[in-house]
């Protein structure tokens, strides 16, 4: 269980295969916050059709993507990145990720060529989940949680592959079901 995992931030949750919701199916989700409260996240492999500059018309450099962070708060922008050096104020959820910080430093830096895709990511909307929620579906077998990965594994933009590369990850335990059909009945 999650709440089992000091501290649970940072840690990814990948879904099962056969997970039938559209906005989870074959995802994987950085958590970023995880309290008595509820849980807070982002799909990193569910990009959208926009790129930062289509919603932030100040920036020039609109070549960043944007993906799709979850169904809540669609109209939120968020981002994580690995340049504590470069943006201030973020809040360190693994070991050199942060998520958000000063976002007026942030612009500056896109217009002046000075962040790249593998830096920072950004989102539009967040997954989230009400108190005991997540604990309750971890314990429906709904996700598997990774405690460790590599980092750089949050700025993969091979979206295709990402799920099944999280999950053989894993180990042999998992490494199965990286290869199950996404629709069952197709096997």
């Amino acid at each position: 269980m999650l709440s089992s995992i000091s501290p649970a931030a940072g840690r990814l949750l990948i879904s099962e295969p056969f997970m039938l919701d559209p906005n989870f199916k074959r995802s994987v989700i950085l958590i970023t916050e995880y309290s008595t409260a509820g849980a807070m996240g982002f799909v990193l492999n569910h990009s959208s059709d926009l790129l930062l500059g289509d919603i932030i018309p100040e920036i020039s450099y609109s070549e960043l993507p944007l993906y799709k962070g979850g169904p809540v708060g669609s109209n939120t922008l968020h981002f994580i990145h690995r340049c504590p050096e470069k943006i201030a104020d973020g809040i360190e959820i693994w070991d050199g990720i942060f998520w958000g910080g000063d976002f007026e430093q942030v612009k500056e830096l896109v217009n002046s060529y000075q962040l790249n895709d593998e830096e920072i990511r950004f989102f539009v909307g967040y997954s989230g989940w009400s108190e005991d929620q997540l604990d309750r579906e971890l314990d429906e077998d709904t996700w598997i949680v990774a405690n460790k990965f590599n980092p750089d594994i949050l700025f993969n933009h091979n979206e295709e592959t990402l799920w099944k590369e999280v999950v053989i990850s894993l180990g042999n335990k998992y490494a199965h079901i990286a290869n199950f059909p996404e629709n069952p009945a197709l096997n």
